[in-house]
């Protein structure tokens, strides 16, 4: 007498029900995740200006300044050496550092008008445009543009 045995086939792979649950899970955490997410680069684009108008292009200027014995009379002093200004050790910043967030060129001006012992330096904010209410400048407090 002979007995024989089958061997059962394993299984390999997902079925469709499965494939569905995982594709619904992933689209219902998508969904919850992704609004959130969104509207972030726009907030990151003003704390960065921000920060550029509040410290690394201020402590540039203030470099410069302690170098000179005054302050530049535009940014592009800060990039290549004025003719005129003796005790210049930079450049202070690179080309690139002398736009915003948003590509507008950052604003400078001295004597300031918002601090006239000092200077005004500003970002258009994303609208680029000059005195509008989202400006943000180092006479600001806060990282808003008020």
């Amino acid at each position: 007498m002979k007995i024989t045995c089958k061997k059962t086939k394993s299984r390999h792979g997902f079925t469709l029900v499965e494939i569905l649950l995982v594709v619904t899970i992933i689209g219902i955490l998508a969904a919850l995740v992704i609004p959130k997410i969104a509207g972030r680069g726009q907030d990151a684009r003003i704390k960065a200006a921000f920060s550029d108008v509040n410290g690394g292009i201020k402590t540039a200027l203030g470099m410069f300044e302690v170098d000179t014995g005054a302050y530049p009379k535009n940014l592009q002093d800060m990039v290549q050496q004025p003719g005129d200004v003796k005790g210049w050790k930079g450049p202070y910043l690179d080309q690139q550092n002398l736009v915003d967030p948003w590509g507008h060129p950052y604003v400078y001006v001295y004597p300031g008008r918002h601090n006239p012992s000092s200077y005004d330096l500003y970002s258009t904010g994303p609208s680029g445009q000059d005195g509008a209410a989202d400006n943000i400048g180092n006479w600001q407090t806060g990282q808003t543009g008020q």
